[in-house]
Order: structure tokens, then C-alpha cells, then sequence
């Protein structure tokens, strides 16, 4: 197990949702806005949670509890990139977990593993058939200086930064073990990831915060890294 530490709540939500063509942050499923379900996942490991727009007119229509701060892309139209560092610059603690406003079943075990894996390094990922999961992470103040390098160079891809930080990956047996279905990762681009949700929720008839539904794994539940483009 690795060090205590203090750790942020970051959740992305700047995104335009071209292919659902609505607010996927709004979308209800068991009773719960998506950013409601998210939001629950993270509070229990954090000291605070943020949230990140592309415009400020965004925030009004997330009805967000008062105890949400919600901050603005410093790097609008930037991607991801620029997202996360947004909201890592802006967090209070050293460390941040970073997630979709779109992923209703995030594992906190899974996430309370990637924070007790936190000792020597600068980041933790987990890693899914050889790929990083950049939006389902902890991240250090550490990370801040090579992301503004990159966004000022106009850089936006992710990876050179993995490459400028030390980064501790989290292997696809650990996450097998926490969380065999990938659920965690399962992200809403268009209108049949909503049917399939809800179908879930159904499935493990229950309307709670996380989801815990053991079996074989399903590829078909997730696009990976879907949603650093949506």
C-alpha cells in the first residue's frame, strides 16, 4: 500500500457531446444525472470536488450542489490536455483524481487503489490493452509544468506527457481483479451506451452510486478512450 495523501476531485465536462447531441453530463440513469453519479463516486475519496467547462454558461445548467467548484478551460477548444490541466491547476491538494462527467459506474476501490499507488511517481494510469486511460487517473502538481509546455506548443496528445512524467501504470490483472468487467471505464457517447446503462442498472438492480457486477469481461461495454474526443 502506498502513502496517505490529500486528493482532489476533478471531473471533465467541457465536452460537446456530437454524437449524443445533448448534454451527456444531464442524461439520468437510476434516478441520477450522469455528473450526480460521478460526483457520489468521487466525494468519499476526496477533500473537494471540481468541475471543468469549456464556457461558464456551461455551469448553470449542471444544477451542481454548492460545494462543487466549478472552473472554466484556461485552454479552451485544447482537448483533454487542456482540461486536466485546467482542473489539476486549480485543485487545492497536490493530487487529483481525473475522470469523464460520463462514466456511471467508476470503481472506488479501483480509484483508491490508483491513489495508494501514488509513492515515486508523478502520475498513475491504468492501462487497458497496452492503452493509458488518461481520463480515469491521478495526477500530481508535478505534471503541471510539462502540460503547459505541451499545450503552448500546441502539442495535444497525451502520450508526450507520460513521456515527460514519471508515470505509474496500473496493469490490466490488477484491474481484472477490482473490477472485471471494465465497468469503470464504460463511458456515454450516443443513445445506445444510454439503453445499455440503464440496462445494467437494471441487470444489477440497483440505483446506487457505483456499480459492482462481477463476471467475464465485455469489450463491448467500452469504446476506449472514446471519450477524449467526444
Amino acid at each position: 500500500m502506498g502513502k496517505s495523501i490529500q486528493v482532489s476531485g476533478v471531473i471533465m465536462a467541457g465536452g460537446v457531446s456530437r454524437r449524443l447531441g445533448r448534454n451527456k453530463a444531464l442524461e439520468r440513469i437510476g434516478g441520477k444525472a450522469l455528473i450526480e453519479r460521478v460526483i457520489d463516486s468521487l466525494v468519499p475519496l476526496t477533500t473537494e470536488v471540481l468541475v471543468v467547462v469549456a464556457k461558464p454558461e456551461q455551469a448553470a445548467a449542471l444544477h451542481l450542489v454548492p460545494s462543487v467548484r466549478v472552473v472554466s478551460d484556461r485552454y479552451p477548444g485544447r482537448g483533454s490536455l487542456g482540461g486536466i490541466f485546467t482542473g489539476l491547476d486549480a485543485s487545492a491538494e497536490p493530487w487529483s483524481l481525473v475522470v469523464a462527467c460520463d462514466m456511471p459506474f467508476l470503481n472506488r476501490e479501483l480509484l483508491q487503489h490508483l491513489i495508494e499507488e501514488s509513492s515515486d511517481v508523478d502520475a498513475v494510469v491504468p492501462r487497458l490493452e497496452g492503452q493509458p486511460e488518461p481520463l480515469h487517473a491521478l495526477y500530481s502538481k508535478a505534471c503541471l509544468a510539462p502540460m503547459e509546455r505541451l499545450l503552448r506548443a500546441g502539442d495535444l496528445k497525451i502520450a508526450p506527457l507520460f513521456e515527460a512524467v514519471r508515470v505509474g501504470y496500473v496493469d490490466e490483472g490488477t484491474i481484472d481483479r477490482i473490477d472485471p468487467r471494465h465497468l469503470s471505464f464504460f463511458n456515454i457517447n450516443t443513445q445506445a451506451d444510454l439503453e445499455q446503462a440503464r440496462g445494467l442498472l437494471r441487470e444489477a438492480g440497483s440505483c446506487s452510486a457505483t456499480l459492482d457486477l462481477s463476471g467475464p469481461g465485455t469489450d463491448n461495454l467500452r469504446d476506449s478512450n472514446s471519450h477524449l474526443s467526444d
